[in-house]
């Protein structure tokens, strides 16, 4: 029997935008799950050439509702750059997401628009976009130097809960590769708001870990040479099983940045830090294979 084929519904596919998604697109939302929110010069950086091209495909998976938008005044009065974080697209794709920066604990939200609330009004939020930015300017090192490579790059919930043995809660744990070269790191991003002995006691955790995982190089990015002087001369003459290295902000954190408290002589690459992955044993969670 013919059966009459029935004309198509005016109405848009919902299943449609799926198609529309490519893999940069896939690769920027797979960073906003896991680090919650970036602005247009760090999604440009590290995944556009040019940012017209960037705001372009921005403003598209925005309409789309794979991202939500959202912009901040600054404290002299003026407008911030757009930022970035997951839509109702976004969430469905990601749906185990970390979800809140100031609350970990808390209930996963009723929606998207829901988490991207609790982001645009966290107290971190300044400090979560000096964090990207460290990891946005090292892919953009990447992008334009042959071998190198941000290996890894996770979060300090993702970070936390890998090696909550220790007790860390860094700012970001990376893996940095130069060749054959892997240097892995543990941030901690410092805006000189803390007294200095509150910011020295974060090693104890990394003591702990050197016990049974990594050793690898504490990081500690801060934003003036002042604060670099007081943090080296409070750390004169510590001992410790990982490494510490202290830098000024900047835009290359790739680059001969780095003093290692243990040879304040001169400044080393990031590459040029040193570095153990520790034990391949069960002790030491999700090791980094180089190989």
């Amino acid at each position: 029997m013919y059966s009459r084929v029935p004309t198509a519904s005016s109405k848009p596919d919902p299943l449609a935008v799926y198609g529309r998604i490519v893999a940069r697109d896939r690769a920027l939302l797979a960073v906003l799950a896991e680090h919650y929110l970036l602005s247009t010069d760090q999604i440009t950086s590290a995944l556009f050439d040019g940012r017209r091209t960037a705001q372009r495909r921005l403003t598209i998976l925005h309409r789309l509702d794979v991202l939500h938008r959202f912009g901040r005044s600054t404290a002299h009065g003026r407008h911030g750059p757009l930022l970035y974080t997951l839509g109702p697209v976004g969430l469905q794709l990601h749906p185990t997401t970390y979800h809140d920066p100031d609350h970990p604990g808390a209930r996963p939200p009723r929606s998207s628009l829901d988490r991207a609330r609790r982001i645009a009004a966290s107290s971190k939020i300044n400090h979560l976009l000096g964090v990207n930015q460290f990891f946005t300017d090292l892919i953009a090192t990447a992008r334009a130097t042959p071998g190198a490579d941000l290996s890894r790059w996770w979060s300090e919930q993702h970070a936390a809960t890998v090696y909550a043995q220790s007790g860390i809660r860094p700012d970001g744990h990376g893996v940095w590769t130069t060749g054959d070269t892997t240097t892995g790191f543990f941030l901690e991003h410092d805006n000189d708001t803390e007294n200095l002995a509150r910011v020295v006691a974060k090693l104890r955790g990394y003591e702990r870990l050197t016990e049974f995982g990594p050793r690898y190089p504490v990081l500690f990015w801060v934003p003036t040479r002042r604060r670099e002087a007081s943090l080296l001369g409070v750390l004169a003459g510590l001992r410790t099983s990982s490494p510490i290295a202290t830098a000024v902000h900047g835009p290359d954190p790739a680059g001969r940045v780095w003093t290692l408290v243990s040879d304040p002589t001169h400044r080393r690459h990031l590459h040029e830090l040193p570095s153990d992955h520790g034990p391949d044993a069960a002790t030491n969670p999700q090791r980094f294979d180089d190989q």
